[in-house]
């Protein structure tokens, strides 16, 4: 059977893709539940109301269907966690990422189930959110180590470059944070008409428009942030590998930074609200692209004296193409 299983390391690094965007998928589909109001369209958690299939209406069928796709995206991580095993070569630091997915994705349904119980309190709203976002960063490293050979990517030696880029990623969780607070308090609890749904409301009536403030400056804070990373990659004449991701995020912050001001003035529509977590969502896997392409330092006791002058381009060592790698 394992050798019926076996799969070459080209072969898993692009079963390691679907997973990463099946993962992300599932992010978009958890929101739409949200802002269609059909948090508690199946109200009763695994099954909907007591029966294993749905009762034909809207909300339970949107509620129901977001369950269906976890499972089946549970499922695929679950593939990738057996094929981790049946790589040839097998490669331990791939298999214990692997792992990682599929019960990832466990500890989300039983998140889930609590949070239907609790009808959407919104530290278990706010925490399922989050936690999908934990996932996506062992989705993101799988995918990326399974694109290259130990040993293959060079270290670097630019301590500045690389844990300037890796600074982004306590800046964009806090930013994520504020956002799934602002959501919270916001007017999409997740309930239909007619349902009680609790809100963040720790500052009463002034809330919602303190916690948009906070995420506000957040946001601004990490996309100066972003900005000086990209200017000090570039003043080190960095290739275009490592200058592609951080380009990217620079534009996905600003687009999010429109669409959040935009979204507020128009009193949160649902369907910004959405394309703003869309936008987070891949604002977060391009952080840690960035972080992935910076590279690894080489350890103090190895780095070796820095030369007096040193040509343009060769200050920060990156990894090969992906095509070369592998």
């Amino acid at each position: 059977m394992r050798r019926r299983l076996a799969v070459t390391p080209v072969q898993f690094r692009r079963v390691t893709y679907v997973a990463l965007a099946a993962l992300s998928l599932i992010v978009l589909t958890g929101a739409a539940v949200r802002l269609t109001g059909s948090g508690l369209g199946c109200p009763t958690w695994p099954r909907c109301y007591g029966n294993v299939y749905p009762p034909l209406t809207t909300h339970a069928l949107i509620e129901f269907g977001n369950r269906a796709l976890s499972g089946f995206v549970g499922l695929v991580c679950g593939v990738v966690a057996v094929l981790a095993f049946t790589r040839r070569p097998f490669r331990r630091d791939l298999a214990w990422l692997a792992v990682s997915l599929p019960l990832g994705v466990v500890a989300q349904a039983v998140l889930g189930g609590f949070t239907v119980r609790e009808k959407l309190a919104p530290g278990f709203v706010m925490s399922h959110f989050l936690l999908s976002m934990v996932i996506l960063i062992f989705a993101v490293a799988l995918a990326w180590r399974a694109t290259f050979e130990p040993g293959s990517r060079p270290r670097s030696s630019d301590r500045l470059a690389v844990w300037s880029v890796r600074a982004l990623a306590p800046l964009g969780a806090l930013t994520l944070f504020a956002g799934t607070a602002a959501t919270a308090a916001g007017p999409h609890a997740g309930g239909s008409p007619g349902q009680t749904i609790k809100r963040l409301d720790f500052k009463g009536a002034d809330t919602l428009k303190w916690v948009v403030q906070q995420h506000g400056t957040a946001g601004v804070l990490l996309g100066v942030t972003a900005i000086a990373v990209w200017l000090l990659y570039r003043r080190r004449g960095a290739p275009s590998r490592m200058m592609d991701p951080l380009t990217t995020l620079g534009v996905l912050l600003a687009a999010q930074g429109l669409v959040g001001a935009v979204q507020y003035e128009l009193q949160l529509p649902a369907d910004m609200v959405w394309i703003h977590v869309g936008l987070a969502t891949a604002t977060w896997l391009t952080i840690m692209w960035s972080i992935a392409a910076a590279g690894r330092l080489v350890p103090r006791t190895a780095s070796a004296p820095e030369p007096a002058a040193e040509p343009r381009g060769e200050g920060i060592r990156v990894p090969d193409p992906v095509g070369r790698a592998s």
